[in-house]
Protein backbone atom coordinates (compact mmCIF):
# COMPACT_ATOMS: atom_id res chain seq x y z
CA UNK A 1 0.00 0.00 0.00
CA UNK A 2 1.36 3.41 -0.95
CA UNK A 3 2.06 6.18 1.54
CA UNK A 4 -0.62 8.33 -0.08
CA UNK A 5 -3.23 5.61 0.40
CA UNK A 6 -2.20 5.12 4.03
CA UNK A 7 -2.49 8.86 4.62
CA UNK A 8 -5.95 8.88 3.02
CA UNK A 9 -7.12 5.99 5.21
CA UNK A 10 -5.70 7.76 8.27
CA UNK A 11 -7.65 10.89 7.37
CA UNK A 12 -10.82 8.80 6.98
CA UNK A 13 -10.19 7.21 10.40
CA UNK A 14 -9.71 10.66 11.95
CA UNK A 15 -12.87 12.03 10.30
CA UNK A 16 -14.86 9.01 11.51
CA UNK A 17 -13.61 9.52 15.07
CA UNK A 18 -14.51 13.21 14.98
CA UNK A 19 -17.96 12.43 13.59
CA UNK A 20 -18.67 9.76 16.23
CA UNK A 21 -17.38 11.99 19.00
CA UNK A 22 -19.67 14.81 17.87
CA UNK A 23 -22.82 12.79 17.23
CA UNK A 24 -22.72 10.19 20.01
CA UNK A 25 -23.58 11.32 23.53
CA UNK A 26 -26.20 11.39 26.28
CA UNK A 27 -28.21 13.89 24.23
CA UNK A 28 -28.69 12.03 20.96
CA UNK A 29 -28.17 14.17 17.85
CA UNK A 30 -28.40 12.79 14.35
CA UNK A 31 -25.70 13.54 11.80
CA UNK A 32 -28.09 15.73 9.80
CA UNK A 33 -29.04 17.72 12.91
CA UNK A 34 -25.39 18.14 13.80
CA UNK A 35 -24.57 19.45 10.32
CA UNK A 36 -27.57 21.80 10.47
CA UNK A 37 -26.41 23.24 13.79
CA UNK A 38 -22.87 23.69 12.48
CA UNK A 39 -24.20 25.45 9.40
CA UNK A 40 -26.35 27.68 11.61
CA UNK A 41 -23.46 28.62 13.95
CA UNK A 42 -20.71 28.93 11.35
CA UNK A 43 -22.45 30.30 8.28
CA UNK A 44 -25.77 31.66 9.53
CA UNK A 45 -27.92 29.10 7.71
CA UNK A 46 -31.54 28.73 8.77
CA UNK A 47 -32.08 26.30 11.62
CA UNK A 48 -34.73 23.58 11.11
CA UNK A 49 -37.76 24.05 13.37
CA UNK A 50 -37.44 20.65 15.07
CA UNK A 51 -33.99 21.55 16.49
CA UNK A 52 -34.28 23.32 19.84
CA UNK A 53 -31.99 25.97 21.27
CA UNK A 54 -31.03 23.49 23.97
CA UNK A 55 -29.67 21.09 21.34
CA UNK A 56 -27.71 23.94 19.76
CA UNK A 57 -26.25 24.88 23.13
CA UNK A 58 -25.31 21.28 23.98
CA UNK A 59 -23.49 20.77 20.70
CA UNK A 60 -21.80 24.16 20.37
CA UNK A 61 -20.83 24.93 23.97
CA UNK A 62 -20.29 21.48 25.49
CA UNK A 63 -19.76 18.61 23.08
CA UNK A 64 -17.95 20.22 20.15
CA UNK A 65 -15.32 22.06 22.27
CA UNK A 66 -14.70 18.77 24.05
CA UNK A 67 -14.18 16.84 20.81
CA UNK A 68 -11.94 19.54 19.31
CA UNK A 69 -9.90 19.75 22.53
CA UNK A 70 -9.47 15.97 22.63
CA UNK A 71 -8.21 15.99 19.05
CA UNK A 72 -5.76 18.86 19.66
CA UNK A 73 -4.44 17.39 22.92
CA UNK A 74 -3.99 13.97 21.35
CA UNK A 75 -2.17 15.53 18.40
CA UNK A 76 0.09 17.61 20.67
CA UNK A 77 1.02 14.67 22.89
CA UNK A 78 1.68 12.36 19.94
CA UNK A 79 3.94 14.85 18.16
CA UNK A 80 5.77 15.53 21.42
CA UNK A 81 6.32 11.82 22.00
CA UNK A 82 7.58 11.30 18.43
CA UNK A 83 10.15 14.08 18.87
CA UNK A 84 11.38 12.78 22.22
CA UNK A 85 11.73 9.27 20.84
CA UNK A 86 13.76 10.68 17.97
CA UNK A 87 16.02 12.78 20.19
CA UNK A 88 16.71 9.93 22.62
CA UNK A 89 16.60 7.21 19.95
CA UNK A 90 14.39 5.05 22.13
CA UNK A 91 10.79 3.96 21.41
CA UNK A 92 10.07 3.94 25.18
CA UNK A 93 10.74 7.66 25.54
CA UNK A 94 7.78 9.99 25.91
CA UNK A 95 6.63 13.00 27.89
CA UNK A 96 4.88 10.64 30.29
CA UNK A 97 7.81 8.29 30.92
CA UNK A 98 10.31 11.17 31.21
CA UNK A 99 8.25 12.89 33.90
CA UNK A 100 7.41 15.93 31.78
CA UNK A 101 3.68 15.43 32.27
CA UNK A 102 4.16 15.14 36.05
CA UNK A 103 6.20 18.34 36.24
CA UNK A 104 3.72 20.23 34.08
CA UNK A 105 0.76 19.03 36.15
CA UNK A 106 2.44 19.98 39.45
CA UNK A 107 3.12 23.52 38.25
CA UNK A 108 -0.41 23.84 36.85
CA UNK A 109 -1.98 22.53 40.06
CA UNK A 110 0.02 25.08 42.06
CA UNK A 111 -1.31 27.85 39.82
CA UNK A 112 -4.90 26.60 40.15
CA UNK A 113 -4.72 26.47 43.95
CA UNK A 114 -2.91 29.79 44.36
CA UNK A 115 -5.24 31.66 42.02
CA UNK A 116 -2.25 33.30 40.33
CA UNK A 117 -2.80 34.75 36.86
CA UNK A 118 -0.51 36.54 34.42
CA UNK A 119 -1.30 40.27 34.52
CA UNK A 120 -1.96 40.90 30.81
CA UNK A 121 -2.63 37.38 29.49
CA UNK A 122 -4.48 35.47 32.22
CA UNK A 123 -5.63 32.76 29.80
CA UNK A 124 -1.99 31.83 29.18
CA UNK A 125 -1.24 31.24 32.86
CA UNK A 126 -1.89 27.49 32.80
CA UNK A 127 0.10 26.76 29.61
CA UNK A 128 3.01 28.89 30.85
CA UNK A 129 3.04 27.06 34.17
CA UNK A 130 2.83 23.71 32.41
CA UNK A 131 5.74 24.59 30.13
CA UNK A 132 7.94 25.82 33.00
CA UNK A 133 7.17 22.78 35.13
CA UNK A 134 7.74 20.40 32.23
CA UNK A 135 11.01 21.90 31.06
CA UNK A 136 12.32 22.05 34.64
CA UNK A 137 11.62 18.33 35.01
CA UNK A 138 13.36 17.51 31.71
CA UNK A 139 16.55 19.40 32.54
CA UNK A 140 16.56 18.07 36.11
CA UNK A 141 16.25 14.52 34.79
CA UNK A 142 19.08 15.06 32.33
CA UNK A 143 21.22 16.68 35.02
CA UNK A 144 20.71 13.72 37.33
CA UNK A 145 21.38 11.31 34.47
CA UNK A 146 24.77 12.94 33.88
CA UNK A 147 25.73 12.35 37.50
CA UNK A 148 24.72 8.69 37.32
CA UNK A 149 26.11 8.03 33.85
CA UNK A 150 28.66 10.34 32.24
CA UNK A 151 27.89 8.90 28.83
CA UNK A 152 24.21 9.81 29.30
CA UNK A 153 22.89 6.59 27.87
CA UNK A 154 19.31 6.96 26.69
CA UNK A 155 18.11 4.18 29.02
CA UNK A 156 19.62 6.06 31.97
CA UNK A 157 17.79 9.25 31.00
CA UNK A 158 14.48 7.41 30.67
CA UNK A 159 14.80 5.56 34.00
CA UNK A 160 15.84 8.79 35.73
CA UNK A 161 12.83 10.57 34.23
CA UNK A 162 10.48 7.83 35.40
CA UNK A 163 11.84 7.92 38.96
CA UNK A 164 11.73 11.72 39.00
CA UNK A 165 8.16 11.59 37.70
CA UNK A 166 7.15 9.37 40.61
CA UNK A 167 8.85 11.79 43.01
CA UNK A 168 7.03 14.78 41.51
CA UNK A 169 3.75 12.87 41.62
CA UNK A 170 4.25 12.43 45.37
CA UNK A 171 4.40 16.21 45.78
CA UNK A 172 1.34 16.55 43.57
CA UNK A 173 -0.55 14.06 45.76
CA UNK A 174 0.38 16.02 48.90
CA UNK A 175 -0.68 19.27 47.26
CA UNK A 176 -3.97 17.71 46.20
CA UNK A 177 -4.70 16.36 49.67
CA UNK A 178 -4.30 19.89 51.07
CA UNK A 179 -6.44 21.51 48.40
CA UNK A 180 -9.67 21.58 50.41
CA UNK A 181 -12.54 22.75 48.20
CA UNK A 182 -10.52 22.03 45.06
CA UNK A 183 -9.93 18.37 45.97
CA UNK A 184 -12.52 16.82 43.67
CA UNK A 185 -11.59 19.08 40.77
CA UNK A 186 -7.86 18.33 41.03
CA UNK A 187 -8.29 14.60 41.50
CA UNK A 188 -10.40 14.23 38.38
CA UNK A 189 -8.22 16.64 36.41
CA UNK A 190 -5.06 14.65 37.27
CA UNK A 191 -6.56 11.52 35.73
CA UNK A 192 -7.30 13.35 32.48
CA UNK A 193 -10.58 14.93 31.47
CA UNK A 194 -12.04 17.07 28.70
CA UNK A 195 -15.30 17.73 30.53
CA UNK A 196 -14.70 21.43 31.22
CA UNK A 197 -13.10 22.39 27.93
CA UNK A 198 -14.00 25.74 26.41
CA UNK A 199 -13.27 27.27 23.03
CA UNK A 200 -10.56 29.49 24.50
CA UNK A 201 -8.61 26.45 25.69
CA UNK A 202 -8.98 24.90 22.23
CA UNK A 203 -7.56 28.07 20.70
CA UNK A 204 -4.52 28.09 22.98
CA UNK A 205 -3.68 24.40 22.50
CA UNK A 206 -4.37 24.69 18.77
CA UNK A 207 -2.04 27.69 18.40
CA UNK A 208 0.73 25.88 20.28
CA UNK A 209 0.24 22.81 18.08
CA UNK A 210 0.35 24.71 14.78
CA UNK A 211 3.42 26.79 15.71
CA UNK A 212 5.40 23.91 17.23
CA UNK A 213 4.50 21.48 14.44
CA UNK A 214 5.64 23.99 11.81
CA UNK A 215 8.94 24.59 13.64
CA UNK A 216 9.53 20.89 14.28
CA UNK A 217 8.89 20.04 10.63
CA UNK A 218 11.71 22.46 9.81
CA UNK A 219 14.04 20.18 11.77
CA UNK A 220 12.95 17.05 9.89
CA UNK A 221 16.34 16.58 8.23
CA UNK A 222 18.20 16.86 11.53
CA UNK A 223 15.88 14.37 13.24
CA UNK A 224 16.23 11.96 10.31
CA UNK A 225 20.00 12.08 10.66
CA UNK A 226 19.85 11.69 14.45
CA UNK A 227 17.98 8.40 14.08
CA UNK A 228 21.16 6.92 12.56
CA UNK A 229 23.27 7.95 15.56
CA UNK A 230 24.92 11.05 16.93
CA UNK A 231 28.23 10.45 15.14
CA UNK A 232 26.54 10.33 11.74
CA UNK A 233 24.55 13.46 12.59
CA UNK A 234 27.70 15.32 13.64
CA UNK A 235 29.55 14.28 10.50
CA UNK A 236 26.61 15.64 8.47
CA UNK A 237 26.97 19.04 10.13
CA UNK A 238 24.14 18.85 12.70
CA UNK A 239 24.70 21.05 15.76
CA UNK A 240 23.54 18.39 18.18
CA UNK A 241 23.48 20.41 21.39
CA UNK A 242 21.50 23.29 19.89
CA UNK A 243 19.14 21.05 17.94
CA UNK A 244 18.45 18.78 20.91
CA UNK A 245 17.73 21.77 23.14
CA UNK A 246 15.32 23.33 20.64
CA UNK A 247 13.55 20.01 20.03
CA UNK A 248 13.15 19.33 23.75
CA UNK A 249 11.84 22.86 24.34
CA UNK A 250 9.25 22.59 21.56
CA UNK A 251 8.10 19.12 22.59
CA UNK A 252 7.84 20.23 26.21
CA UNK A 253 5.79 23.26 25.17
CA UNK A 254 3.34 20.92 23.42
CA UNK A 255 3.10 18.69 26.50
CA UNK A 256 2.74 21.64 28.86
CA UNK A 257 -0.09 23.17 26.82
CA UNK A 258 -1.92 19.82 26.65
CA UNK A 259 -1.47 18.85 30.31
CA UNK A 260 -2.34 22.30 31.66
CA UNK A 261 -5.91 21.97 30.37
CA UNK A 262 -6.54 18.23 30.11
CA UNK A 263 -4.50 16.85 33.00
CA UNK A 264 -2.21 13.84 32.90
CA UNK A 265 -3.07 11.52 30.02
CA UNK A 266 -0.39 8.88 29.73
CA UNK A 267 0.77 6.57 26.96
CA UNK A 268 -0.83 8.43 24.03
CA UNK A 269 2.60 9.89 23.30
CA UNK A 270 4.05 6.37 23.37
CA UNK A 271 1.51 4.36 21.38
CA UNK A 272 0.80 6.66 18.44
CA UNK A 273 4.44 7.45 17.43
CA UNK A 274 5.22 3.73 17.40
CA UNK A 275 2.19 2.93 15.22
CA UNK A 276 2.97 5.86 12.92
CA UNK A 277 6.54 4.68 12.36
CA UNK A 278 5.22 1.24 11.44
CA UNK A 279 2.80 2.73 8.92
CA UNK A 280 4.78 5.62 7.43
CA UNK A 281 8.42 4.95 8.26
CA UNK A 282 10.82 7.24 10.09
CA UNK A 283 10.94 10.24 7.70
CA UNK A 284 9.85 13.03 10.03
CA UNK A 285 8.48 15.31 7.32
CA UNK A 286 5.76 12.70 6.82
CA UNK A 287 5.70 11.15 10.31
CA UNK A 288 5.14 14.35 12.31
CA UNK A 289 1.87 15.47 10.63
CA UNK A 290 0.64 11.87 10.57
CA UNK A 291 1.35 11.62 14.30
CA UNK A 292 -0.82 14.68 14.81
CA UNK A 293 -3.62 13.20 12.71
CA UNK A 294 -3.60 9.71 14.25
CA UNK A 295 -2.98 11.02 17.76
CA UNK A 296 -5.96 13.35 17.52
CA UNK A 297 -8.24 10.57 16.27
CA UNK A 298 -7.01 8.18 18.97
CA UNK A 299 -7.71 10.70 21.75
CA UNK A 300 -11.20 11.51 20.45
CA UNK A 301 -11.96 7.78 20.41
CA UNK A 302 -10.58 7.33 23.95
CA UNK A 303 -12.66 10.25 25.22
CA UNK A 304 -15.77 8.85 23.51
CA UNK A 305 -15.27 5.53 25.32
CA UNK A 306 -14.63 7.33 28.61
CA UNK A 307 -17.92 9.25 28.51
CA UNK A 308 -20.20 6.58 27.05
CA UNK A 309 -19.12 3.17 28.35
CA UNK A 310 -20.66 3.81 31.80
CA UNK A 311 -23.02 6.65 30.88
CA UNK A 312 -24.24 8.79 32.60
CA UNK A 313 -21.10 8.37 34.73
CA UNK A 314 -17.82 9.42 33.13
CA UNK A 315 -14.46 7.66 33.35
CA UNK A 316 -11.12 9.51 33.29
CA UNK A 317 -9.58 9.54 29.83
CA UNK A 318 -6.20 8.72 31.37
CA UNK A 319 -7.62 5.41 32.60
CA UNK A 320 -8.69 4.44 29.07
CA UNK A 321 -5.33 5.28 27.51
CA UNK A 322 -3.50 3.48 30.34
CA UNK A 323 -5.52 0.30 29.78
CA UNK A 324 -4.22 0.28 26.21
CA UNK A 325 -0.82 1.85 26.83
CA UNK A 326 0.53 -0.17 29.76
CA UNK A 327 0.41 -3.55 27.93
CA UNK A 328 1.76 -1.79 24.83
CA UNK A 329 4.69 -0.40 26.84
CA UNK A 330 5.47 -3.86 28.23
CA UNK A 331 5.24 -5.40 24.76
CA UNK A 332 7.75 -2.91 23.29
CA UNK A 333 10.14 -3.34 26.22
CA UNK A 334 10.22 -7.14 26.24
CA UNK A 335 10.28 -7.30 22.45
CA UNK A 336 13.39 -5.10 22.45
CA UNK A 337 15.03 -7.24 25.12
CA UNK A 338 14.21 -10.38 23.17
CA UNK A 339 15.74 -8.89 20.04
CA UNK A 340 18.86 -7.86 21.96
CA UNK A 341 19.34 -11.44 23.26
CA UNK A 342 19.09 -12.89 19.75
CA UNK A 343 21.73 -10.43 18.57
Amino acid sequence: MTTRMKALLSAVFCAACLMMGTVIGSAGLSLSDTLSILGYRLFGFALPEHISNVAVSILWTIRLPRVVAAFLVGAALSVSGAVMQSVLRNPLASSYTLGVSSGASLATAAVILSGFALPFFPSLTRPAAGFIGGIATVFLAMGLAVRFDRNMENVTIILTGMVLGLFVNAFLTILTSLSGDHLRLLVFWQMGSFGDMKWRACGIVGAALVVCLALLTGFSREMDLMTFGEEQALSAGVELKRVKTVLLLLSTLLTGAAVSFAGIIGFADLIVPHVTRRLFGSRHRVALPMNALLGGGFMVLADLIARTVMSPRELPVGAITALVGAPFFAWIYFRRRGGARHD
